[in-house]
């Protein structure tokens, strides 16, 4: 909206892609909020609350373009510098891990938290999602992996989802298949984008200079191995010849699938082998949740190790996140969020009535007291009870 298209009758309004949550559906993000956290928290996920804004080199080091791009920038006035509004708080817990904990074990860390983004992810997209995530750092094998997959499932189905199908890859293999076949940058960047969207006369037209007419043709058979557990099989017999970064990448996708398929068979597990969301960041395996009726993920994560070094300590190191505003979608915490009427009370400074209010808000009623000069009915202030006195005692009674 132009500046001119201001007035006063519309400043209530909000950018574009800044939603807000009104009652019921604050309540049930808070309720889902705490369920999440106490989920996390029996996992052996510690909290941590970063900063919502940072200097910028460090909130971006290690990250890619992208996320510089879904940026806010502004000037410290206090030194100068530029600093950032967070867009993603995985970056910030992996300078806590490296730089504030400097722990030798793994370390397993948590977060939640608003975070502010310059454009939407996706046409109707939220700009200020509220990010949850956990993050597994000091650890690289796949058992890491599996854990942090088993524990973004589990916030899925706290959320309410049902029928999920999970989306996984490896940025590894197209990495190193394109270092080894001397893939010029540029070059480099337009088949990724070309392999996103699967289009394979493309793909053909930009690698038919390449001297390496075998690892061409590798890199162009990565647009077809995507399916099911099956396409593992296929996939292990086509790069059979691709070198051992490869190959370590595809037996970690084996491992992967065995896991999963034995905890989790009621999952649909998809592989993709060009999929490479996250490619600037992420190391290893990718993996994202859908779920029927929603266009985009639900929840993505993977792995991105040694990001810690620009931090001065590299550490392997997995996780993943959603936006807790869209698992509100799935539908569990939305119906667990209606809470049963409340009492209404009367105003008065009597101290047995002031006792009775703090009785029953400590066995967990919601006591609604009416405040002097109105004569609002129980029904509005969403009581369906009253406190009255009788006989010298306050007691509940139905609101007539």
């Amino acid at each position: 909206m132009k500046e001119a298209d201001f007035s006063t009758d519309n400043r209530w309004l909000l950018p574009e892609g800044v939603g807000e949550l009104l009652p019921p559906e604050a309540l049930a993000l808070e309720q889902l909020r705490r369920q999440v956290l106490d989920t996390y928290w029996g996992w052996g996920y510690e909290l941590v609350f970063p900063p919502v804004i940072e200097y910028l080199d460090s909130l971006l080091i290690g990250t890619g373009a992208d996320l510089e791009l879904q940026t806010f920038k502004l000037t410290d006035q206090l030194t100068g510098r530029l600093m950032g509004v967070r867009a993603d708080m995985t970056p910030q817990a992996a300078r806590i891990d490296a730089h504030k904990l400097r722990r030798e074990e793994p370390v397993r860390l948590c977060y939640v938290g608003t975070v502010l983004q310059a454009r939407p992810d996706g046409p109707g997209g939220s700009r200020n999602p509220v990010q949850v995530g956990a993050e597994l750092y000091g650890y690289g094998g796949v058992e890491g992996d599996v854990e942090i997959i088993d524990l973004m499932l589990e916030t899925l189905y706290l959320a309410g989802a049902e029928e999920i199908h999970l989306d996984l890859g490896h940025v590894g293999i197209y990495r190193a298949m394109a270092r080894d076949a001397g893939l010029a940058p540029e070059l480099e960047k337009r088949l990724f984008e070309a392999l996103q969207r699967k289009a394979a006369g493309e793909i053909r037209e930009l690698l038919e200079h390449l001297p390496d007419r075998a690892a061409a043709d590798r890199i162009a058979g990565l647009a077809s191995l995507n399916g099911g557990v099956e396409v593992l099989d296929q996939a292990g017999a086509y790069l059979s010849d691709a070198g051992e970064e490869v190959l370590q990448a595809m037996r970690r996708l084996w491992a992967l699938a065995s896991a999963l398929e034995s905890r989790h068979p009621e999952v649909t597990l998809h592989f993709d082998l060009a999929e490479l969301a996250g490619y600037q960041f992420h190391t290893g395996v990718v993996f994202a949740a859908f779920v029927p009726g929603n266009g985009k993920e639900v929840a993505r994560g993977g792995r991105y190790d040694d990001i810690g070094r620009v931090f001065g300590r590299a550490r392997p190191a997995t996780g993943f996140s959603a936006d807790l505003k869209a698992l509100l979608d799935l539908g569990a915490a939305q119906s667990a969020a209606e809470q049963p009427p409340a009492v209404l009370a009367p105003w008065s400074d009597d101290a047995a009535l002031q006792r009775r209010i703090r009785e029953l808000r400590t066995h967990g009623e919601r006591v609604v007291v009416a405040l002097p000069g109105r004569d609002d009915s129980p029904q509005a202030l969403g009581c369906d009870r009253l406190l009255r006195l009788q006989a010298d005692e306050w007691v509940v009674v139905p609101a007539e």
